[in-house]
């Protein structure tokens, strides 16, 4: 087989195991994204923490509203026997009411604190419902990504079939020894084993070739580059 044919063969060859290792690369990626959940965690975990903020201040009211029913029960007791009639002695009375009077004066910042708290619970309330929204959002596009990338999974499977059909096809008019050449400089020269002449230049190095060695390029025989190694083609 004339030389020119071959170093085309491997030049095809070459470009078939370049496109061959970009979509393995890229199925690769995809099939590490497919059924990848960090971004469902991702919100599922901020919509945790606005449920347990929500939960951390009911928890927080009911025991402020137990507090100031406790603090309300007392009052109820001392104005009972206040103004109940019961008690006579005018010392006692003005213990009851400045107990009253003290009771009320504790009561009175928690009442307002439990507004307050209301306001925060509305607010955290609407916080739960965003996450909850946000997560559908997000839970939605997810699918719709995996979807498609399932479907690119498989088109590129297909395409990586196609291309390895094409290659052995390539390999079986190639002789052994050139294919042992080619593999060699392939893992040498970080997958470039080929490299194509124009205009009298190496166009992997960059190097122009002597009129020598464009000669012994155009012979029976692969010639490599003098500076880089590679396999010649001639187009």
């Amino acid at each position: 087989m004339a030389i020119m044919s071959v170093s085309r063969q491997l030049f095809h060859l070459q470009e078939l195991d370049l496109e061959i290792e970009s979509h393995e690369e890229t199925l690769r990626q995809k099939t590490k994204l497919l059924g990848d959940k960090t971004v469902l965690e991702q919100a599922q975990g901020k919509l945790n923490a606005a449920q347990k903020h929500l939960d951390d201040l009911k928890h927080e009211q009911k025991s402020l509203d137990e507090e100031i029913e406790d603090i309300s029960g007392k009052i109820k007791h001392a104005e009972d026997q206040l103004y109940g009639g019961k008690v006579g002695s005018p010392k006692e009375l003005l213990n009851l009411q400045h107990e009253v009077n003290s009771l009320k004066q504790s009561r009175d910042p928690l009442e307002t604190k439990d507004l307050e708290m209301m306001d925060k619970i509305t607010a955290a309330e609407a916080g739960v419902v965003a996450g909850q929204a946000e997560y559908k959002k997000v839970e939605t596009a997810w699918q719709t990504q995996q979807q498609q990338l399932a479907g690119e999974i498989d088109q590129l499977k297909s395409k990586l079939a196609g291309l390895n059909a094409d290659r052995r096809s390539v390999l079986s008019g190639i002789d052994e020894q050139s294919i042992a050449v080619y593999d060699k400089l392939r893992k040498q020269k970080g997958g470039q084993a080929v490299a194509k002449v124009e205009q009298g230049i190496c166009r992997a190095c960059r190097i122009s070739l002597s009129s020598s060695e464009m000669q012994q390029a155009r012979g029976s025989n692969l010639k490599q580059c003098g500076n880089c190694g590679r396999i010649l083609f001639l187009s």
